[in-house]
């Protein structure tokens, strides 16, 4: 496998585990929102912020990584 290849390849796997984590997030926010509206705000509410919180942060170094691989290829 040459080296463009292998690149493309991590590349496109990130991309996957980045749609899985806008995913994630989105299915997050929602049950948040549920919570909020029936006013049952208590532990599992803000854990649930704090782990929507840890996805965008997770989803931001995972765009940082694509980017990062797409200049590589553009290098190769």
């Amino acid at each position: 496998m040459s080296k463009l290849d292998e690149v493309k390849e991590v590349l496109n796997t990130l991309r996957i585990a980045m749609s899985i984590g806008f995913g994630l997030l989105v299915v997050i926010v929602v049950g948040l929102i549920k919570r909020y509206d029936d006013q049952n705000i208590d532990v599992l509410f803000w854990s649930g912020v704090g782990f929507a919180l840890l996805t965008l942060i997770v989803i931001s170094l995972l765009m940082v990584k694509i980017s990062k691989k797409t200049i590589e290829i553009k290098d190769l």
